[in-house]
């Protein structure tokens, strides 16, 4: 009994050390939308942490459009990486470059690495994710994805930072379930607004922001990018009417993917 008075005599010491100790510096951040959504996330997304961005297999493009936008912001010059799955290049099929490049990414910083399956994919993430020469990560998993449970999202946590990569985890079609992702994202194409003489409009997405391990979640924005400019348009911070949403024109934006195979097609 003394024991065990001893021990949590101990414990609670520790634990009054911890409480006194200094606040650990707060990671950098970078931009993901205008400014008015990045002071809501407290100055942006957090480098060198895991997000998650999901999305319905309808979705895809705009999806896979607003990570690389997010991917380009948080790496900046340094090289990219983007793991896709054999499955998800044969079904979603390969990037397009010129698309690439009218987002304001510059394929010559962009590699792309595609593995047989799951299991080796999140492999090559943990490993990519101790180099810290690289500018950012974009993970491209289809479905379910049994393989990435909470084991291995902490994993790739532990890794993005200890390196200061950040990791975007592109999900397609898959379901959210516990992990270690600092914020998850739910995204979907909405209507952009036409240029003069009808010309096609900016890339426009509806996100919405599920869940955030510090800080409030649940707000949705409208997203536009200008290529021109390679920044974000304003956006709209109040909730979206389905009905508005559905019964709009259809946006005149075109995104990068998917470019080719034989489920791809472009926006019009």
């Amino acid at each position: 009994m003394a024991e065990s008075i001893h021990s949590l005599a101990a414990l609670k010491r520790h634990i009054a050390t911890l409480d006194r100790a200094p606040a650990a510096e707060a990671s950098p951040r970078f931009t993901c939308g205008p400014a008015m959504m990045d002071a809501a996330l407290g100055g942006g997304l957090a480098q060198g942490r895991v997000h998650e961005i999901f999305a319905s297999v309808e979705e895809e493009g705009a999806a896979a459009g607003l990570a690389l936008l997010w991917m380009r912001q948080a790496g900046r010059d340094a090289p990219l990486l983007w793991l896709r799955s054999a499955t998800a290049v044969r079904v979603a099929g390969a990037p397009y470059g010129p698309g690439l490049a009218a987002l304001g990414l510059d394929p010559q910083h962009l590699l792309i690495g595609m593995m047989a399956d799951d299991a080796m994919l999140l492999r090559a993430a943990v490993d990519a994710l101790h180099c810290p020469a690289l500018g950012a990560l974009l993970i491209d998993l289809r479905g379910p994805a049994p393989l990435l449970d909470l084991t291995a999202s902490r994993r790739l946590a532990l890794a993005a930072e200890t390196s200061g990569v950040t990791a975007l985890l592109l999900r397609i079609g898959g379901d959210p379930v516990p992990s270690a992702a600092e914020t998850r994202w739910r995204v979907a194409a909405a209507p952009s607004a036409p240029l003069p003489g009808q010309a096609p409009g900016q890339s426009a997405f509806d996100v919405t922001l599920l869940r955030r391990r510090a800080g409030p979640d649940g707000m949705t924005w409208r997203l536009t990018w200008d290529s021109n400019k390679g920044e974000f348009g304003d956006a709209a911070d109040e909730r979206h009417d389905d009905d508005d949403i559905r019964n709009a024109p259809l946006s005149g934006a075109a995104f990068s993917l998917p470019g080719a195979g034989p489920a791809a097609g472009r926006a019009a």
